[in-house]
């Protein structure tokens, strides 16, 4: 996967013509967004209440659940599909779960130096579970260095991304996390769209 080739983040779009296009295409499609998130939390609960349940599987759910909204952007995963999606990150288990456990670990890792360094390592990584699914070939230790290296000059962009969305996550907040139904939904369509933009300004 060649990711040696990148431009000045101004030449991506605004990210309001990001949330936009998001915003767009859940537009008439809600029902199951919500309810893909809906089962994502109940089955995040119940592995909570398990010995190390939220590291084995909520955590490669959680990539599971992010590569399903892209194929969602893309139109693969439409109405149902996207609620079961994102349980096939268990057909390549440990694969999914190798890469999650090293993403959440680095972070770590940079954030005992300090919380600056593991933000900006997490958004470093931000975009292992696209190219996890784009590139079944990649070894899970490569996925990570093409997300470092697509994302070298973009970190400040999809931070301001995800800080455009305040306002959404105060809602939430106040509706006592009801609102984030529609919020965590609408704020991954919207990475999903920006991996898409990145990706084809760096083929």
């Amino acid at each position: 996967m060649d990711t040696q080739n990148t431009i000045n983040p101004s030449a991506m779009p605004a990210n309001s013509q990001l949330r936009h296009a998001a915003l767009e295409h859940l537009r008439g499609q809600w029902l199951y967004p919500v309810l893909s998130m809906l089962l994502f939390i109940a089955v995040s609960y119940m592995a909570a209440s398990v010995p190390f349940g939220g590291l084995l599987v909520s955590a490669p759910l959680a990539f599971g659940f992010t590569a399903a909204y892209l194929q969602f952007v893309r139109g693969e995963a439409v109405d149902d599909e996207l609620v079961t999606r994102p349980f096939a990150v268990f057909n390549h288990y440990g694969r999914w779960l190798g890469a999650s456990l090293l993403v959440m670990l680095f972070v770590f890792l940079w954030s005992l130096l300090l919380v600056i360094p593991g933000i900006v390592k997490s958004y470093s990584y931000a975009l292992t579970p696209y190219i996890l699914h784009d590139n079944p070939e990649l070894k899970v230790t490569e996925s990570l260095r093409c997300s470092q290296q697509m994302m070298q000059g973009y970190k400040g962009k999809l931070f301001l991304l995800d800080l455009s969305f305040i306002g959404w996550i105060l809602l939430g907040i106040i509706t006592f996390g009801i609102g984030f139904l529609w919020v965590r939904p609408y704020m991954i369509t919207a990475r999903a769209k920006f991996y898409e933009e990145l990706k084809s300004r760096q083929a």
